[in-house]
């Protein structure tokens, strides 16, 4: 492949992912610099490989994966140990059984709600240790199917559903008592 070819052709297909790589760069290093790093990472990475990629498939998750294997083999390394979850101590309430219906999003006091929930979604998906978190970033907020987890992380697919299960019980757990502690719900019995 020519250098040309190789340069326009990466353009194209894969520079169109940097918004996506970042965000959840940024989520999974907590910190804007260490994303950048991890994104260019990404990217260098990608480009040295570019000729390795099969074009038609999905450049999207391919680069999740060069990005979530530079995160594992480095930041990961860096960063404290994971901190061990028991599937026991997770609490199987669910707080909430359905989003806010769009027509509520009008009313200024729901969109405040909404926005101030976003916002612990946000730190709880942070708070969740590595091995659930990534899981759980590439499901809900980049949208990948199960099956493109477990190719993009290299896990089972069954390990996949275990981990996305365990994180969103997690999540649940530490919403459940936001919203307890703010007012928003009622303290529900074990």
């Amino acid at each position: 492949m020519l250098k040309r070819e190789k340069r326009v052709g990466f353009e194209a297909e894969a520079l169109v992912h940097m918004d996506s790589l970042y965000r959840s760069a940024m989520q999974l290093t907590k910190n804007s610099s260490d994303a950048e790093d991890l994104v260019q990472e990404t990217y260098i990475k990608a480009y040295r490989f570019w000729d390795k990629f099969q074009p038609g498939s999905n450049c999207k998750a391919w680069l999740f994966r060069i990005m979530t294997n530079a995160f594992i083999n480095e930041y990961r390394a860096k960063s404290r140990s994971p901190v061990a979850a028991s599937v026991d101590t997770i609490d199987d309430r669910f707080l909430y059984s359905q989003q806010v219906a769009s027509s509520q999003l009008s009313n200024p006091e729901h969109m405040l709600y909404s926005r101030l929930l976003r916002d612990e979604v946000t730190r709880a998906i942070e708070s969740l240790p590595d091995e659930f978190r990534l899981v759980v970033i590439l499901a809900f907020v980049e949208k990948f199917s199960y099956r493109q987890i477990a190719d993009i992380t290299g896990l089972h697919l069954g390990t996949v559903k275990s981990r996305i299960h365990r994180g969103r019980k997690l999540c649940q757990k530490l919403l459940a008592d936001y919203a307890v502690a703010n007012g928003f719900a009622s303290a529900v019995a074990s």
